[in-house]
């Protein structure tokens, strides 16, 4: 029974269907986004067509199943579609094309191009839901990464196949650190997964991105917010999964994912639909299992395959750091990066708040005078930042503490290792020599 399961399974995934009498059905409920067809054999994920009453068939998923029924979700918006309906299965959805045509385009979830021609030369195949791998079997990190931010390398330094979090409330310069990890970290591809943003910021970011230097090891997947929560997720996935298939192939790769929150919220609009009842804010159970299964994609691969050293966005809104999205995305991560909005207006670039982020493998990876240095930083701005409005008030005199006069003196030097032009590159031998000159033995 297993075998003809699987056998079925793997046909459908790698066939097309026009008019198979066992798989379709008609619509009997639709309000809007969602319908419900009568059942056919179908797995959730699964891709089909809808008929319209402008002729053109509109795509939507199966998300799920009801009293018999076939529930989907439309990934076309505004689909003119009437009681009665047809509904044909065209996909199973488990796997997607791959391979080293993807470098250089921007796909949308589906894998559709986004900036011209189709893609003819992708021969290989990856499942969209990735492959398990045994955790004991995973190699570990050891290797340093360079990503050219000063402030990175030298207090927060990233390993290859290290998983971390920026988190950053909105206008505080997270899409220029991207832009700038994107084009100066020392990897062999680059998958970007830009996923609900802003149409305007989507082509401004792919076009800062895509330059003659990058575009041969970079790959861009992107779905504005305008589109479905459905192709929000698979966006997501895919853009996991192109990472997993390069890795599978020896390299280093660096996933960046702009941004988890809004996987998030269309994994929550997804849910509440089903009828998933709402916790914390609104998100329902499902969004807390969607992250981890997400995330733990990432990393190392096993018998020195390859790395996916993974950066995911996450959106403070309103600056609440306790926000259920964050508080989740920072359990099982790495580590995080924190974007503070106080040093922005400042005019510090990349405004990192050094003294709230962490990366959780640095002490392994590095050597313990470079910990040591780090450590004497930190602490140098905490202090400074702690007794900063006492300081401008006038309330403190020089000499009442030595430690805190000497971060006092020191702060100028400190914000101008944290600042870094967009067009400047600092690799990680010339950051931890800027911050040996800062702190000295």
């Amino acid at each position: 029974m297993t075998s003809l399961a699987g056998k079925v399974l793997h046909s459908l995934d790698q066939m097309s269907f026009d008019r198979p009498e066992s798989h379709y059905g008609k619509v009997n409920r639709f309000d809007g986004q969602f319908l419900e067809c009568d059942g056919f054999p179908a797995p959730i994920g699964s891709l089909c067509h809808v008929d319209t009453i402008t002729g053109t068939a509109a795509m939507a998923e199966i998300i799920g199943f009801k009293d018999g029924r076939n529930m989907l979700a439309l990934l076309d918006q505004g689909a003119k579609i009437c009681d009665g309906a047809m509904v044909r299965l065209i996909n199973t959805g488990h796997h997607i094309d791959v391979g080293e045509g993807l470098l250089g385009r921007v796909t949308d979830a589906i894998g559709q191009p986004l900036d011209g021609p189709a893609i003819t030369d992708l021969k290989d195949k990856w499942p969209l839901k990735g492959k398990a791998l045994n955790p004991l079997q995973r190699d570990p990190i050891t290797t340093p990464l360079d990503v050219g931010i000063k402030a990175i390398n030298g207090l927060m330094t990233i390993g290859q196949g290290q998983r971390m979090g920026i988190v950053a409330g909105s206008g505080v310069g997270k899409s220029v650190l991207l832009a700038m990890m994107s084009r100066y970290t020392n990897a062999d591809i680059v998958v970007i997964g830009l996923i609900g943003e802003r149409s305007r910021e989507v082509g401004g970011f792919v076009h800062s991105v895509l330059d003659d230097a990058s575009r041969s090891r970079t790959t861009m997947v992107a779905v504005p917010a305008d589109q479905s929560p459905l192709l929000r997720i698979r966006a997501a996935e895919r853009a996991t999964a192109i990472a997993e298939y390069f890795r599978d192939k020896g390299k280093n790769v660096l996933l960046i994912m702009d941004s988890l929150t809004r996987v998030a919220h269309a994994q929550r609009e997804i849910g509440l639909s089903l009828g998933e009842q709402p916790t914390s804010k609104g998100y329902p159970p499902s969004v807390v299992s969607l992250l981890p299964r997400l995330i733990e994609r990432a990393g190392t691969g096993t018998g020195g395959k390859g790395s996916i050293t993974a950066f995911y966005t996450v959106l403070a809104d309103g600056d609440d750091g306790n926000d259920p999205v964050v508080d989740t995305a920072r359990a099982i991560l790495d580590g995080h990066i924190v974007l503070s909005r106080a040093q922005a207006q400042m005019g510090i670039y990349p405004a990192i708040d050094v003294s709230l982020s962490i990366s959780r493998v640095m002490n392994e990876i590095t050597a313990p005078d470079h910990q040591d240095m780090a450590r004497r930083f930190k602490r140098m701005v905490a202090l400074y930042l702690e007794n900063r409005d006492l300081i401008l008030m006038g309330g403190y005199r020089q000499g009442q503490d030595p430690e805190l006069d000497r971060a006092v003196q020191l702060w100028p030097a400190l914000m101008g290792f944290v600042q870094q032009a967009e067009q400047d590159k600092a690799n990680l031998q010339m950051s931890i020599e800027g911050l040996t000159a800062l702190m000295p033995k």
